[in-house]
């Protein structure tokens, strides 16, 4: 039995969920090595911490299904020890020691220095930006903030990830130097909410302040703004992404739904009226900026009156991007007091039927990019094409950029101009010139 002890540990780190889990992933990463530890990202390794998400029911069953795959291993003897961590945890971890009791140990969100101990690290506090990044090398993302201090009826991630604390801007600033250094030209700025950025620390929104401070960063060419939310938002902002060439004309921004009376039970504090001004103030300020959005349908209580407003509204405001969500109810949150009355299948069809128009909406948009040249940073060479991205397309969940590459050579991870030849609804096709 004494050779499971001579054996050298290898901690595979497998992340579910969203950027911001995939950002802590890479912190625990960053800790593990700095500790001698030898860890990969979802590859084979003896010792398997998987971080999990918790937001929606589709996340949940991914990230339990993920649990007992390992689990599985583990009996097999491919594995010796599973660690969980992250988002569902946090939420449920009483429920899961109790259902799944064969993992190893489970951590909350908070709990980086007890996970770090479990695994024979030990948390080093001086490692400020001391991340193995596992997103290609010419982007990462830059956690600004944890945690979310809103009181959306329909979110659990407060349950989560606790109140909102901003990362102060020197910090933020030390890490994003660390990571140009390592070659990273685009940060993609990351939280529950970016517009309360500084509220806490600072007493006053200070996203401004932030990116005047990250455009200074030698080698960091694009910056990237994910997940504002729309009440409160400092007009400020917009300023900076129009003069800082450095600051992509591009903005993810959550509304979630239009009709004031679902607005009002989903407590988002905003109107109607209110959220298509700001849209206008925008587009006003910054003509060229890209607007990605997410939207819920099937909302407890919502009509057919308030899904066709929720129609028109997606045509007459034209989104760049969008994505589109059906309601998931989710104990404990303010939501989960409201009956679920809309039937799985009526939110089938009206996630359907946004996606739909979201889809002519952006092929006519596209076919205005043709004949047009765009510099983009060239992600990855898949098949016979180089996948490169626009400023107006955050990877992953936009629009791409596909160049031939049985005819050009183009250099993943460096820019180039790129000509539009052709475009589809999600896609656009182009050659690279001089």
């Amino acid at each position: 039995m004494r050779t499971k002890t001579l054996k050298k540990n290898k901690i595979n780190v497998v992340t579910l969920g969203c950027s911001k889990n995939v950002y802590d992933s890479e912190v625990l990463m960053g800790q593990l090595k700095a500790s001698g530890k030898e860890v990969v990202h979802e590859k084979e390794g003896n010792v398997v911490v998987i971080n999990t998400c918790g937001f929606i029911n589709n996340a949940k069953e991914e990230s339990v299904n993920t649990i007992l795959e390992y689990l599985q291993k583990k009996e097999e003897g491919e594995v010796d020890k599973v660690f969980v961590t992250g988002c569902l945890s946090e939420r449920y971890k009483p429920d899961l020691q109790k259902e799944i009791p064969d993992v190893d140990q489970y951590f909350g969100t908070t709990e980086l220095p007890s996970l770090l101990k479990a695994l024979g690290a030990d948390y080093r506090h001086e490692l400020i930006g001391e991340r193995l990044t596992t997103t290609p090398k010419n982007y990462a993302y830059l956690k600004i903030a944890e945690g979310c201090d809103r009181p959306c009826s329909f979110c659990a991630i407060p349950l989560m990830r606790g109140k909102h604390k901003s990362t102060p801007i020197e910090a933020l600033v030390i890490e994003a130097e660390k990571l140009a250094a390592s070659g990273v030209k685009e940060l993609i700025l990351i939280a529950q909410d970016l517009t309360y950025y500084g509220l806490d620390i600072y007493k006053k929104r200070a996203l401004a302040e932030l990116l005047k401070a990250l455009v200074k960063v030698e080698g960091v060419e694009w910056i990237r703004l994910h997940y504002a939310f729309p009440t409160g938002f400092p007009m400020d902002v917009l300023e900076v992404i129009k003069q800082e060439p450095k600051v992509c004309n591009y903005i993810d921004i959550p509304l979630q739904h239009i009709s004031d009376s679902i607005l009002k039970s989903m407590r988002r504090g905003t109107t109607y009226n209110k959220t298509t001004q700001l849209l206008k103030d925008f587009r006003v300020a910054v003509p060229q900026m890209a607007i990605r959005t997410t939207l819920i349908v099937g909302y407890p209580g919502e009509t057919e009156q308030d899904f066709n407003l929720l129609k028109e509204w997606v045509k007459e405001m034209r989104f760049e991007r969008l994505g589109c969500f059906t309601y998931s109810h989710e104990e404990n949150t303010h939501a989960y007091q409201l009956e679920d009355d809309v039937p799985e299948e009526v939110k089938q069809q009206r996630a359907s039927e946004i996606m739909d128009i979201q889809s002519q909406i952006s092929w006519e948009l596209n076919q205005q990019k043709v004949g047009q040249t765009f510099r983009c940073v060239i992600d990855r060479k898949e098949g016979n094409y180089f996948v490169g991205r626009t400023e107006f397309d955050s990877p992953d969940v936009d629009n791409e950029v596909l160049i031939d590459a049985s005819k050009h050579y183009l250099k993943t991870g460096e820019f180039a101009m790129i000509k539009i030849l052709e475009a589809a609804d999600f896609d656009l096709y182009g050659e690279p010139v001089a």
